[in-house]
């Protein structure tokens, strides 16, 4: 019973264009310059905004290339330390070559989490961990 119902509200979600776009997604950190740094130097981010909440956490807006999609970066000291829960969430992000993203990371003293393997699809991938610990998933498609 709660299936159905579950189905008819995604059905009237689109069947009535509630959703617009999907914006940006948000990942709290306890070292905000040394992520924003991670973000633009690993995978060309683009700062499209700082600002400050009117909670008073430190904002930074990231664009995803080739994207509209955003990530905010939130600096946020008086809710504690950041723990990023092992496995609970992360990004996945396709690349053009996973031997030229190996490369950059090499020259960037940089270092996959999990190494590079196939799929039964045929697609390759590995993991990268952010600053904070928050886990990056890289995915070359098979041409």
């Amino acid at each position: 019973m709660q299936l159905l119902r579950l189905r008819w509200y995604l059905l009237q979600i689109m069947k009535n264009n509630i959703i617009k776009n999907f914006l940006h997604t948000r990942i709290r950190v306890d070292d905000l310059e040394r992520t924003v740094s991670f973000y633009i130097k690993v995978f060309g981010f683009k700062v499209i905004e700082r600002k400050k909440s009117p909670r008073g956490s430190e904002l930074v807006f990231l664009q995803i290339p080739n994207s509209e999609v955003l990530i905010e970066v939130a600096y946020f000291p008086d809710s504690g330390p950041v723990r990023v829960q092992e496995d609970l969430m992360h990004f996945a992000f396709e690349v053009h070559s996973m031997e030229a993203f190996s490369k950059h990371l090499q020259d960037l003293n940089l270092s996959f989490s999990e190494e590079p393997c196939k799929s039964s699809s045929g697609s390759q991938f590995a993991f990268i961990d952010a600053p904070e610990g928050y886990e990056i998933e890289l995915i070359e498609r098979p041409r």
